[in-house]
């Protein structure tokens, strides 16, 4: 059809074929063969040039419509590869935001505004299958024990350390830093539903050799520190979810050993080929290096 828009645009087979880089009989064939397919002549005889018929200035216009919505296309895919525009699926856990997700995102846009960025908060393990699945390009998630999910590359973003939370008035509430084990004998509060960010605190329980007593879950860090405040018991919360502080309690550092949960990007290993994709995730390495150095 774009042979026959050619022809119909200058008038003459001799011309469209100059135009186009091709012989006269290749122009006149496919002319032939398009108008075989019609059913009905597309050029007439008019002097020592051609026209359209009604049929063939019907397809020269629909051959025109085509034409630039082909341009823009190629246009919209070569700024898709180039990671000027397009949508990236991103979900992240509720403490990430903040210090992870935020800064990188200011970055990210500053470099690429024509992005969108679609934001669903879940919780730390649960979207390795949706980005496995392709239903998210992205998730920031604590490393699950073991390998991640089939498909799923996990690039390393931060180390979160878990501090003690004590209440204020707490034996342990004046020393530097306070050894796992001397909490062996104390009321826990989870601050953690189960999943990786739990286990990481049952591990170092256990490196230590002893398992907390629960006598209080929370899944948010807050109420958490709420009813350590409260004289429920004691707490490990990582340094992430430590950013608004209960004025009852007292944070301390963790030793012997330190339980670290390890912050990643999920993404699908093939999927880091598209430009934007890889300077977001780059944009959260950098977050990721700014927040472990204060």
């Amino acid at each position: 059809m774009q042979v026959l828009r050619a022809v119909v645009a200058s008038g003459s087979i001799t011309a469209a074929a100059a135009h186009l880089g091709y012989t006269p009989s290749a122009v006149s064939q496919q002319v032939a063969a398009l108008e075989r397919q019609a059913g009905t002549p597309l050029l007439e005889r008019v002097g020592r040039g051609v026209q359209p018929t009604r049929a063939g200035r019907l397809l020269s216009e629909h051959a025109a419509v085509i034409g630039r919505q082909l341009a823009e296309a190629e246009r919209g895919l070569a700024d898709l590869r180039a990671g000027r525009t397009g949508v990236l699926t991103v979900r992240y856990f509720a403490t990430a935001g903040a210090t992870l997700l935020a800064p990188a995102l200011a970055a990210f846009r500053r470099e690429h505004p024509e992005v969108r960025v679609d934001l669903a908060m879940t919780d730390p393990d649960d979207p390795l299958p949706e980005v496995a699945g392709g239903r998210a390009d992205l998730a920031v998630v604590v490393r699950p024990r073991g390998r991640a999910a089939e498909g799923v590359r996990l690039v390393p973003l931060l180390d979160d350390p878990y501090r003690a939370v004590l209440p204020a008035g707490h034996p342990l509430a004046g020393a530097e830093v306070v050894d796992l084990v001397e909490l062996a004998e104390e009321p826990w509060v989870r601050a953690d539903g189960p999943g990786p960010c739990l286990d990481t605190v049952l591990d170092g329980c256990a490196a230590a050799g002893f398992s907390p007593d629960f006598v209080a879950e929370s899944q948010d860090y807050a109420t958490a520190q709420g009813f350590v405040a409260a004289g429920l018991g004691i707490a490990l919360i990582p340094e992430l979810g430590l950013a608004g502080r209960h004025p009852g309690v007292v944070v301390k550092p963790v030793r012997g050993p330190e339980p670290v949960r390890a912050i990643g990007a999920a993404v699908r290993p093939a999927a880091l080929g598209q430009p934007a994709l890889a300077a977001l995730v780059a944009a959260l390495a950098g977050a990721g290096a700014g927040a472990g150095a204060e």
